[in-house]
């Protein structure tokens, strides 16, 4: 009886892993072929895509406690809307402000982002991580210059 029960379960366990591991597979598959949307699935070639007049800008030097401004313009370059989920900075000193309408194909839009330099002297990197339905998915704006302290 107890041989019977040993292999009862070994022959459940092998079932189930069998099918977790096709489940994993077909999800790798469908990973590699289409980006994901808020609608459901879309083809990785009709997907929205990100093209950004610049993703880095410079400000060169900065005093500690101004406000450093800038509008990333960017183009939907892809065939389908673009939707931006989120725009996140690396510190609070840093905030993005992102359009929250849909961007159509071909269409322009900008992404605005304001470093506050307060008690940020010296030289400075900002990188600001957009999350959209797009492919990639992901894209990086950067801010860089010095800040230097205030004179007394």
């Amino acid at each position: 009886m107890r041989k019977v029960i040993i292999a009862g379960f070994a022959a459940v366990s092998f079932f189930l892993n069998a099918c977790s591991n096709n489940n994993q597979e077909q999800a790798k598959q469908s990973d590699s072929s289409s980006v994901s949307t808020t609608d459901g699935e879309q083809s990785a070639e009709n997907a929205p895509v990100i093209k950004y007049e610049n993703d880095t800008y410079d400000f060169g030097k900065a005093t500690d406690g101004e406000k450093v401004a800038y509008d990333f313009k960017f183009t939907n370059t892809g065939k389908t809307p673009l939707i931006i989920s989120n725009a996140s900075a690396t510190c609070g000193c840093t905030v993005p402000d992102y359009p929250r309408e849909p961007i159509p194909p071909g269409a322009s839009a900008a992404i605005k982002v304001v470093f506050d330099t307060a008690n940020k002297t010296g030289m400075q990197r900002k990188v600001v991580t957009i999350t959209s339905n797009a492919n990639p998915s992901t894209s990086e704006v950067y801010l860089v210059g010095e800040v230097e302290a205030k004179s007394k």
